[in-house]
């Protein structure tokens, strides 16, 4: 029997990078979030895999491609050292079309369990939306939220920075 890995799931909008208010598909726009690349780095030293999990509801809105979510994903791996082992995202929004994999539900999760080999007890998910709390609670993942929701769920706190913290026990 193999052990089991563990991973940190992050969501990309608020968590990774700057919330604009509206879609972030074009890099120029794309702004790395202070303290993103040293946390990323630091969960990487600690035995995390890092996985993207991301609506992206644009694509189905036919606001900007699949093309587009990766190039950001690329200025977002060389900002961090390459730090990222996976991105997934959802090109649905329920206007257009369902998905299993769009947040709240979990299917983006359960694809990374299965590709990574996952013990979900030992996962997290980072998130700035509730939706992203439910998704990692679905598969038994832990979640911190971060940002300014207010939403009443703990953990919650400021940004990737002070949710790092919490995951290494500091």
């Amino acid at each position: 029997m193999t052990a089991k890995n563990k991973a940190i799931f992050l969501d990309r909008d608020g968590v990774l990078n700057e919330e604009i208010g509206t879609y972030v598909w074009e890099t120029e726009k794309f702004i790395i979030c202070p303290g993103v690349p040293e946390s990323l780095v630091r969960l990487k030293a600690a035995g995390y895999y890092l996985i993207v999990v991301t609506n992206q509801a644009g694509i189905a809105k036919k606001l900007y491609t699949a093309a587009a979510v990766r190039a950001c994903h690329a200025k977002l791996q060389a900002a961090c050292a390459d730090a990222i082992d996976a991105l997934y995202f959802s090109d649905a929004h329920p206007s257009v079309s369902e998905s299993i994999l769009r947040k709240p539900d979990s299917g983006m999760l359960e694809k990374a369990v299965a590709r990574f080999n996952l013990d979900v007890a030992q996962c997290w998910i980072v998130g700035d939306r509730l939706r992203d709390m439910e998704a990692g609670a679905a598969v038994g993942v832990c979640g911190i939220l971060v940002g300014e929701e207010e939403a009443g769920f703990a953990p919650h706190v400021a940004d990737l920075r002070a949710a790092t913290e919490i995951i290494l026990g500091q």
